[in-house]
């Protein structure tokens, strides 16, 4: 193992990440870093399947809990924030582990990320008017044809996401992927290890887990959001799991209806995980 080795444990939701990532930095007497951007949040423990305080205290955790559910930190910040950090770990590690399935904040950290276009007013107001008069499907259709890439591995249900990439590429006339897919040399060395398994025994883990999250308490986890005055409006609150908490306990739809949802929104993730990462040629899967 080389001097300023970055061990990344990547791979779809329900995978197992979490539990090889313990082992490793055991072995290596490392520091984990979490690439889950919504396990960035506090108060959001159930939902995002964090390690649990004891595995927290067995093996130190970065950037858990540093954001309330109000604020953002996007990808350039995260690999800045991780840059940061690495730097300071190496002054007496030879290797630290970073852990977590969140595509677009990996990538960031393993290849850095270009400078996005400043995007004109008039343009994120015509698209945000193009979302309420036309609908997301519109957007959607529009992003399909501007960059394939992107509408693969986006998460469709989210508007917010799917109106920054049309951002880009309206005022630049390049796809937001363009911008993404510059790698820059990292000062670090990377080993990248990928998990995976057959697609039906990952669904029904993933269906597994949705259900011990309801049994753990994520109807009363979001609830407590709600009370603290943390609107379905965030992004933290638009996480797979939480929107359709909301919506239910506002009466729109039924429990059932809402665990459903969310398995099938958790399945469609990983999907686009897959995707994502398979992209990537270095990455060695097991």
């Amino acid at each position: 193992m080389k001097q300023n080795t970055l061990i990344s444990i990547i791979g779809p939701t329900a995978v197992g990440k979490t539990t090889l990532s313990l082992k490793l930095a055991q072995e290596h007497n490392t520091h984990i870093i979490s690439c889950d951007s919504r396990q960035f949040y506090r108060y959001m423990d159930v939902g995002t399947a964090k390690a649990s305080k004891a595995e927290q205290d067995l093996v130190p955790h970065h950037f858990i809990d540093f954001l309330n559910p109000d604020e953002t930190c996007n990808a350039g910040q995260f690999a800045q924030l991780v840059e940061d950090k690495l730097t300071e770990l190496f002054q007496t590690k030879d290797t630290v582990i970073m852990v977590g399935g969140s595509t677009l904040y990996a990538n960031a950290v393993w290849y850095g990320i270009d400078e996005m276009p400043e995007i004109a007013p008039e343009i994120r107001e015509q698209l945000n008017q193009d979302f309420a008069e036309k609908g997301l499907s519109f957007l959607l259709a529009e992003l399909q044809n501007a960059d394939p890439i992107t509408f693969e591995t986006i998460d469709r249900n989210n508007h917010v996401r799917v109106i920054r990439a049309l951002e880009v590429y309206r005022t630049s006339g390049k796809p937001i992927s363009f911008f993404r897919n510059q790698q820059k040399e990292s000062p670090f060395q990377h080993i990248k290890i990928g998990l995976t398994d057959d697609r039906d025994k990952l669904y029904e883990r993933i269906d597994k887990r949705v259900l011990q999250m309801i049994d753990m308490g994520l109807m009363k986890e979001v609830s407590n959001l709600l009370s603290m005055g943390y609107t379905s409006e965030m992004a933290a609150m638009r996480a797979i799991g939480y929107a359709e908490m909301v919506e239910f306990l506002q009466g729109k739809i039924s429990l059932d209806k809402a665990i459903s949802l969310i398995q099938q929104h958790s399945r469609n993730y990983a999907k686009r995980q897959l995707t994502y990462f398979r992209r990537d040629k270095t990455i060695e899967w097991r």
